[in-house]
């Protein structure tokens, strides 16, 4: 930060409120719907899938710019994030042990192909290097109001089914065998699970970067889960930290002049570290009483 930049006013934020109102909105309902998803990644032990289809979404819209830039087709860089994020969760679903590969390997692999891809791909592009790093690092300070409307129709219907379906998939996610003996269909929640995972991570990462969406998508969850809460309220209490550090880490760096991405992915870890004081202190007084 310029110490010599004079730091905004709430007033002078209220005054211009109308040019920040689409990111925040963006954020907070990327950041809410992310949150939520993120427990079900970290409980099922997913957080490289997380990784993984974030940068393959980065991939996608680093192809969008080369293929108009230097083929001259059109592609919505939107449309480029979600087809390669739904892309590379549709090929994370699949048994790598067919392959004589464990998944642990198949993630690796997807994680540093489509990272350094990225990176060669945006290398020859240059007219839009502004966007790649964008992009990848979630310096973009605007959001286009198409970006927000294919965050909001896509939260909206993923919140939609997720809740509708909230027994089913938990019960499916978190006890297979039993979900099995019960009759549910196992495989068709997965991948509900998995594409809706693909789907938010790829317009997300559009709009707001592939940095916070990756820490939305891990970090909230796993401050939820320390408090050791019942698992509607962790759900809930998930979507509203990463609501939280969207929001907020877009006024930290409207305030302190900071990249947006970065002041979000850190009040994201600063909220795990929160929760972790709570966590501890909730211990002490038990051991306490004990």
């Amino acid at each position: 930060m310029n110490p010599h930049v004079e730091t905004p006013t709430w007033a002078q934020f209220w005054d211009a409120y109308e040019l920040f109102e689409d990111p925040i909105l963006c954020a907070l309902i990327a950041g809410g719907v992310l949150g939520f998803l993120g427990v079900y990644v970290v409980l099922r032990r997913m957080v490289f899938v997380s990784a993984a289809v974030t940068q393959s979404a980065g991939l996608g819209v680093a192809l969008a710019f080369f293929a108009e830039i230097h083929l001259g087709m059109h592609v919505d860089p939107t449309l480029g994030a979600v087809v390669l994020a739904l892309g590379a969760t549709l090929v994370l679903m699949l048994d790598p042990a067919r392959l004589r590969l464990t998944r642990e390997s198949v993630l690796g692999l997807a994680y540093a192909l489509t990272g350094g891809a990225a990176i060669l791909v945006g290398d020859r592009i240059s007219q839009e290097a502004h966007d790649i790093q964008g992009i990848l690092f979630g310096t973009a300070v605007l959001v286009e109001r198409p970006q927000l409307l294919a965050v909001m129709w896509a939260g909206g219907l993923i919140l939609v089914i997720h809740l509708w379906w909230f027994r089913g998939l938990t019960f499916a996610s978190f006890d297979r065998t039993g979900a099995h003996v019960q009759g549910l269909p196992v495989r068709m929640l997965d991948g509900v699970l998995m594409i809706s995972i693909g789907l938010m991570v790829g317009v997300s990462a559009r709009a707001l970067g592939a940095l916070p969406v990756f820490a939305f998508s891990i970090l909230s969850a796993i401050a939820a889960l320390m408090l050791d809460l019942r698992l509607p309220w962790t759900f809930f209490l998930s979507t509203l930290a990463g609501a939280a550090a969207g929001v907020g880490g877009y006024l930290v760096a409207y305030f302190y002049n900071f990249p947006v991405g970065g002041s979000q992915t850190v009040l994201a870890s600063a909220l795990v570290v929160l929760a972790l004081a709570v966590r501890t202190v909730k211990q002490a007084l038990t051991h306490g009483r004990a």
